[in-house]
This record gives structure tokens, C-alpha cells and sequence, in this order.
């Protein structure tokens, strides 16, 4: 892979490539199992008359449609997840797109056909199934499966409509989508940013490039990029902030209509998360700026410029290491930095990493960054775009290790239904492999600029994952809450809201442009209400998680597989509980700032030694 021309897929070496056969072996058995979804729908629907009974419903009927929804779901899981891994690879083959149509079709007809069940399982008079789902039970042991999957579904009685009402809001569900899919087309398809003069020669602004183009040690150049993209932004702030607005008024108007008290509870209601939560997140971290601001003092030191201005926080406060890392000795270095971890978990995850998880470096068509996708079937697969002379590609590989060992331990200890952790717990597995490794190779390097750059990608990707989460945490927050209280959002008080949050979290060192609060407009994270305060806490779960079983023993590590293997059985808060850390509480986001804090003056020291 050291040529620099991008292979086509054909061109990849099967063994760079992730081995999909534990999901099919060729297109003809997928689309045999394809086809086995509609005999798999009509197996539930045999049921729906009986369920319209649901005082004389037994308990036998009841577990047999269960399982029939459960055949059902996996056959779909499998075949959606084979598609979308074929088409992450590859892009350019319409086989590939065609094939993720008609996975989602059939996804779509197996929810709308039977979106009675849920309804109709929640009429069942509660006395009846609770006591056929009791673990003492005469039938405990036949529903022991779909125990949680059904205790979860009860909890939501009380927000749950009527069967006409939830087909009429399914049926509106992807009309509702038209706010996020049009600003993500106006952003990224429609806007024109113009280019950039480098002295490479002109290059495209775009949003991809943006970042990129901020990264560079000319300041003219981050300048004029930044500039010209709010410039563009600045033209059409209207017309996205009235799709903002849709966004809001829309998870407002779907929280009252099921009885929520604001959005946000009704987006943390299903993780049992209460809002103390999310409140206890935001008080901590404003109480806890101070570090923050720190560095952004040294970075004004660093880059010697008398103001800081909003386009430089992005460049790099010590310059890329050159270092030549191949995949294989990436490997190494994550499974000697995981070692804490006990001998399961390290070799199965390197078995994975060199035996077909992972499709590893990039070719024509394939899609961009890194992710982890993890089935109840197949193995936990892994996309990155390896580099071998990038470092940062080493910790993404321990990254989404981490989720993939987290889908490896919940696939087998829990059943379907309730074998999927959350988004809440999601981050934790990830950012705890990074912490041992960043502990790992700043233990073993000797050279003071590899300190001072590990140091520097440290408190970086920790100041956007802690802080930078939490400010748009809040910013959403205080949106909706305007809403709710009867404030309309315009361009003005959105606008207004969001300066505040920067003026608050960069601190005294920062100089804002008139336009910086146009950055508010651009974060499609608010497209998905309510989830990004998921990277803070978890986060700070993980370091202190990763603190607990590296100073710890077989106990601390003990309770740390509890979590891994927890899945979807528990509520995320009780499955870290479980693990070790109360994030009921704002303990672990005090240690996460006092960390933080550390790591800021680790980080001073290691500039000076430059």
C-alpha cells in the first residue's frame, strides 16, 4: 500500500480486506436469505388475530409470536448489515447500492406490516405477562429471552399511543426526516464555498476540506478559509435556521403528543437517563472552564500571535512525528497496550485485527474515516483507511477495536432483543482502548518531541469529546427550552445563544470574527436531538474506568467485563454502576476535568522541553 495511486476494490489484497463469509458467502445466498424475509413477516402476521384478543391471549401464542419477531428481526439484521458493509467498501458498484435498496425495502415493509406488535403486546393485561415472563415462573424459563425486551417495552406503556396512532406517526416518519436530509443536501451538495489558494495550488473549500484547509500553519490561508465559509453560511442563515427550527419544533411537538414533560426527556426517557444527568454534565463543566482556557493560552503562546482568533484553535501545537508504523506493527502495539485487559479479550481482538475483521486501507469508492459495525451474526467488523505513517491511525484502530470487542461480548452473553447496548454506553469500550494505549506509548518513548505530540493529540481529542460536546449539549438545551416556553427561535436569538456559549467556553484568550456565531448553523449533530452529551459522559466513564483497572486487580477488571458483557440487559447507568462509576453523579466528570487539567500541564512542560 505504499503507492500512492488508490487501488480500485479488485486491486486489494483479500487478506487487506475484511472476510464477510460469516454473514454469506456469495451474493446468491444473500439474496436467498433476502427473499426468506417476507415468509419470515407472514410467520408474525398469523398471529395478529389473537393478539386482538389480548384478554384470552395464552401464553404460548404470545411466545410464539415472540419468536417469530425474533426469527424475523435476525434474518433482516443480516442481510441489512451485509449490504451496508458491501457498500461501505465500495461505493462505486451499483451492485452494492442496489443491493442496500432493497435491504432497506424489506426493512421497511417487515416494520410498517407489523408495527401492531408492540401496541398489541402492551394490551395484554400487565398482570398476565409479568407472570409469565417471572423467572420462578412455570413459563420463567420459555420467555427467559425476551424477559428484558419485554420489561423495557413496559416502561414505555405510558408513552405509547394506540396502534392507529403509532402507524400514523411511523407513517410520518420519513416526511420528518426532510429538515435533516435537506440541510445535509444545502450543506454539503448545494452550498459553493469557492477554493482556496494554497501553495500547492488552488484546492476546493468544502466542508470535508475545511477542517483540513484550518490545519494549515499559514494563517492567511486559515483565514481566508474560515472567512469564506461562514461568508457563504452568512448568505443563506435564514433559510437554515428555519429548518433548525423545524428540527425542534418537531421533537417538541412529538414529546407532548406522547406525554413527555420537554424533548429532552422524551430523548433520554428510553436509557432511563434522568435529566439530573444531563444538567449534572453542563454545571460540572462549566464550573470546571478554567483548564480550558488554559490552553487555549498556550496556544496563543505557542502560535505567537498577539489575539487568538477562532481559526486557530485547530492547528497542530507539535508537528506530525514521522513515524513508520505497518498495520501488523500497529497490531503489536495495541495488543502490549491492552495487556490489563487479561488474555480473552486481548487475543481474541488481535486474532480479529489480522484474521478478517477489518478492511484496512483505502480504494476507490470506499467510504471515508473508520467505524465499527457489530451484528447479533458475523463478526464485529472494522472500516478504517489505514496509514502507515500516521499515528492518529493507530489509536483508531484501538478505537474501534474497543467497539468491536464491545458487540464480541454482547453478542454472546445476551439474547437478540436485548443483546444492543446504547449510544450512552457506546464511547465507553472506544475511548478506554485509547487511554491505554496513549498510557502505553507515552511509558515507552524517550523522545521529547513523540511526548509533546502524543500529549498534544491527547488534550485535543479530549477538549472536543469533553467540552466541546457538552457546549453543544447546552446549546440544545437552551433551544428547545426557549420553545417550550413559549420564545420562537429566529436568526437573532440563535445566533445570540451561541455566541454566549463561545464567549463562556473559549474564554478571555479567543477574539471572535462578527460571523463565529454562524458556527451554530453548521453542526449536523443537532439534526439528532439530544445524543452528542453521550461522547462527554462517556468519556469521562472511561477515564475512570481505565484509572480503576489499571491501578486495580482482578476485581476492577472483573466489574469492567460485567459492562462489556451487559449489552442491552441493563440500562446504561446501572451497567456502568456495575462497572465501577456512578454517572448519576458528577464524580467521574470532576476527575475527567482534573484529568483534563493534568494532561494541559503535562502538556505546557513538554513544550518547554522543546
Amino acid at each position: 500500500m505504499k503507492d500512492s495511486t488508490i487501488p480500485l476494490r479488485s486491486e486489494v489484497a483479500q487478506s487487506d480486506q475484511w472476510n464477510l463469509s460469516k454473514l454469506f458467502s456469495s451474493d446468491a445466498e444473500w439474496n436467498k436469505a433476502l427473499k426468506e424475509i417476507t415468509p419470515a413477516k407472514d410467520a408474525i402476521l398469523k398471529y395478529q388475530d389473537a393478539f386482538a384478543s389480548p384478554e384470552t391471549l395464552t401464553a404460548e401464542t404470545t411466545l410464539a409470536c415472540l419468536q417469530a419477531v425474533e426469527a424475523a428481526e435476525i434474518k433482516l439484521e443480516k442481510v441489512q448489515h451485509y449490504a451496508f458493509l458491501m457498500k461501505s467498501a465500495d461505493e462505486s458498484d451499483p451492485k452494492n447500492i442496489e443491493r442496500v435498496s432493497l435491504a432497506m425495502m424489506a426493512g421497511t415493509a417487515l416494520a410498517s406490516e407489523t408495527s401492531w406488535f408492540v401496541p398489541a403486546l402492551l394490551n395484554i393485561p400487565e398482570k398476565n405477562i409479568l407472570s409469565w415472563i417471572e423467572p420462578s415462573g412455570t413459563t420463567g424459563t420459555a420467555f427467559a429471552p425476551y424477559r428484558v425486551f419485554i420489561e423495557k417495552l413496559l416502561r414505555l406503556k405510558a408513552h405509547t399511543l394506540s396502534e392507529k396512532e403509532e402507524k400514523i406517526l411511523s407513517l410520518l416518519g420519513e416526511s420528518e426526516a426532510v429538515a435533516k436530509r435537506s440541510f445535509s443536501t444545502l450543506t454539503n451538495v448545494d452550498l459553493r464555498f469557492g477554493t482556496i489558494e494554497t501553495p500547492e495550488g488552488p484546492k476546493e473549500l468544502t466542508q470535508s476540506s475545511y477542517s483540513q484547509l484550518l490545519l494549515n500553519p499559514d494563517r492567511k490561508i486559515r483565514q481566508q478559509t474560515y472567512m469564506q465559509l461562514y461568508g457563504t453560511f452568512d448568505t443563506y442563515k435564514n433559510t437554515i435556521a428555519s429548518l433548525y427550527t423545524g428540527q425542534v419544533q418537531q421533537n417538541i411537538a412529538h414529546a407532548r403528543i406522547r406525554g413527555y414533560n420537554s424533548a429532552r426527556e422524551q430523548a433520554l426517557y428510553p436509557d432511563k437517563v434522568p435529566t439530573e444527568v444531563y444538567d449534572n454534565l453542563i454545571h460540572t463543566i462549566r464550573k470546571n472552564l478554567a483548564p480550558l482556557h488554559r490552553f487555549y493560552t498556550i496556544l496563543q503562546k505557542s502560535l505567537g500571535v498577539d489575539e487568538l482568533r477562532h481559526y486557530d484553535v485547530y492547528v497542530p501545537l507539535v508537528s506530525e512525528v514521522q513515524r513508520h508504523t505497518t498495520y501488523t506493527e500497529a497490531v503489536d502495539m495495541i495488543t502490549e497496550a491492552l495487556q490489563p485487559l487479561g488474555s480473552e479479550y486481548v487475543t481474541t481482538l488481535r486474532n480479529g485485527l489480522l484474521g478478517g475483521w477489518v478492511d484496512r486501507y483505502e480504494n476507490k469508492g470506499k467510504r471515508s474515516g473508520a467505524f465499527s459495525s457489530g451484528g447479533f451474526e458475523g463478526d464485529p467488523y472494522i472500516l478504517v483507511n489505514y496509514k502507515e505513517d500516521v499515528i492518529r491511525n493507530v489509536f483508531t484502530l484501538a478505537h474501534e477495536g474497543g467497539h468491536s470487542m464491545h458487540s464480541w461480548y454482547s453478542s454472546r452473553n445476551n439474547p437478540f432483543l436485548s443483546y444492543d447496548y446504547t449510544i450512552f454506553e457506546a464511547e465507553v469500550a472506544s475511548t478506554f482502548n485509547e487511554e491505554l494505549l496513549f498510557r502505553y506509548m507515552l511509558k515507552n518513548t524517550s523522545d521529547p518531541k513523540m511526548r509533546a505530540y502524543l500529549l498534544s493529540v491527547k488534550v485535543t481529542d479530549t477538549l472536543a469529546t469533553l467540552y466541546r460536546q457538552t457546549m453543544f449539549a447546552e446549546y440544545e438545551h437552551i433551544t428547545h427550552k426557549l420553545v417550550e416556553e413559549g420564545t420562537p427561535l429566529t436568526i437573532d436569538n440563535l445566533r445570540s445563544e451561541y455566541r454566549k456559549l463561545l464567549t463562556a467556553y473559549f474564554g478571555p484568550a479567543m477574539h471572535f470574527e462578527e460571523c463565529s456565531d454562524l458556527e451554530g448553523l453548521r453542526i449536523p449533530h443537532f439534526y439528532n436531538s439530544f445524543y452528542v452529551y453521550k461522547y462527554a459522559t462517556g468519556i469521562s466513564a472511561s477515564l475512570a474506568l481505565a484509572e480503576r483497572v489499571v491501578s486495580g486487580g482482578k476485581a476492577e477488571r472483573d466489574d469492567y467485563f460485567k459492562f462489556l458483557t451487559s449489552g442491552g440487559s441493563r440500562y446504561p447507568l446501572e451497567s456502568l454502576k456495575i462497572a465501577g462509576v456512578d454517572m448519576a453523579s458528577p464524580a467521574p466528570i470532576e476527575a475527567a476535568c482534573k484529568h483534563f487539567a493534568h494532561l494541559v500541564t503535562e502538556l505546557e512542560q513538554a513544550l518547554a522541553a522543546l
